[in-house]
C-alpha cells in the first residue's frame, strides 16, 4: 500500500516549531506576518471535515501551544485563526494545515471584519456597503 504524501511531509522535525501525535507546526515559508504559523495534521488528509474528532482536539490544542510561543517570541496584539477547505476556499495544498497568523495593531488601516475579508466587499459589515 502506498501512503499519500504532501510537501508537507519532507519537513524535518528539525524544523517544526512544536509537535503532538496529530500534528507538527512551522513558520510559514510565506507569511503574511512575522509568526505566521502552519499547524499540519500528521496524517495526510484534505480537510478539516476529513479530520477525526482527536485530531481536531489535538490540533486545537497544538494551536494553543503555538500561540503561546508566538506571545513569547513576537509579542502579537491579536491573532487570526483558519483554514482554506477546498479550491474554492483557497487551498493550495491538499493536506491539513490551519494559518495562525498574529497581528498587530496598526498592520491593516481597519482590521474590523477579521476573516470575513476573504471576500473583501463583505469584510466589515458595519459599513455602508458600496455600489
Amino acid at each position: 500500500m502506498v501512503l499519500p504524501t504532501s510537501v508537507f511531509s519532507a519537513i524535518p522535525p528539525a524544523e517544526w516549531i512544536a509537535s503532538n501525535d496529530v500534528g507538527f507546526a512551522i513558520l510559514d515559508r510565506f507569511p503574511v506576518t512575522e509568526g505566521h504559523s502552519l499547524i499540519i495534521s500528521h496524517r495526510v488528509i484534505s480537510t478539516w471535515w476529513d479530520a477525526t474528532a482527536s485530531e481536531q482536539a489535538g490540533l486545537m490544542a497544538l494551536a494553543t501551544r503555538v500561540k503561546l510561543i508566538l506571545d513569547g517570541r513576537f509579542a502579537p496584539d491579536g491573532y487570526n485563526l483558519g483554514f482554506n477547505a477546498g479550491a474554492a476556499a483557497g487551498q493550495t495544498i491538499d493536506h491539513l494545515h490551519i494559518h495562525l497568523i498574529p497581528r498587530r495593531t496598526g498592520d491593516v488601516a481597519d482590521p474590523r471584519g477579521g476573516v470575513r475579508y476573504v471576500i473583501p466587499e463583505r469584510g466589515n459589515y458595519l459599513t455602508e456597503p458600496t455600489e
